[in-house]
């Protein structure tokens, strides 16, 4: 099997960073290239969500606009991908893909654009009903890649 690109899933998480550690370490062994994908999930409030101790209903948007909190998020990714490049792409040739929507179908189709040979992944380790109530990225990821994925457990 040869490895010649890489796409590795970040978040702001030491879980994300510790696994980047790695694929970046996997690409230069392997002298590949990489791509690093940021999902942005969309930010829900539920409409018409009251006080309920006086009754009256809240700004749904806390005060910032929904182009407002897109720009923030977009800004924020930008500066996450950003800095990931900056620690540990030197000397390697890196796309950067930021993505709207559902994580593990964001990680899915930037794998396919990017043409990747393997997936890079951190995983958060949940389990019981924390897992059951927010699910695992990294295991539906696994599920439905057509490419290997490398999950990256975090050593304390």
């Amino acid at each position: 099997m040869k490895i010649t690109r890489i796409l590795i899933g970040v978040d702001d998480s030491p879980y994300a960073h510790n696994a980047t550690a790695y694929g970046f370490d996997i690409a230069r062994n392997y002298k590949a290239s990489v791509a690093l994908v940021h999902i942005i999930e969309p930010t829900m409030i539920p409409p018409g969500a009251g006080d309920n101790l006086s009754g009256m209903p809240m700004d749904s948007t806390l005060g910032v606009q929904e182009v407002e909190l897109n720009n923030i998020q977009t800004s924020q990714s930008k500066v996450l991908i950003e800095r990931t490049v900056k620690e540990f792409g030197e000397g390697l040739e890196v796309t950067t893909f930021t993505q709207y929507g559902l994580r593990a179908d964001g990680i899915i189709d930037c794998s396919k654009e990017f043409k990747a040979d393997l997936i890079v992944l951190g995983t958060h380790k949940r389990s019981g009903f924390d897992r059951l109530i927010t699910g695992s990225i990294a295991e539906e990821v696994v599920r439905h890649a057509t490419v290997p994925v490398l999950v990256v457990p975090f050593a304390e």
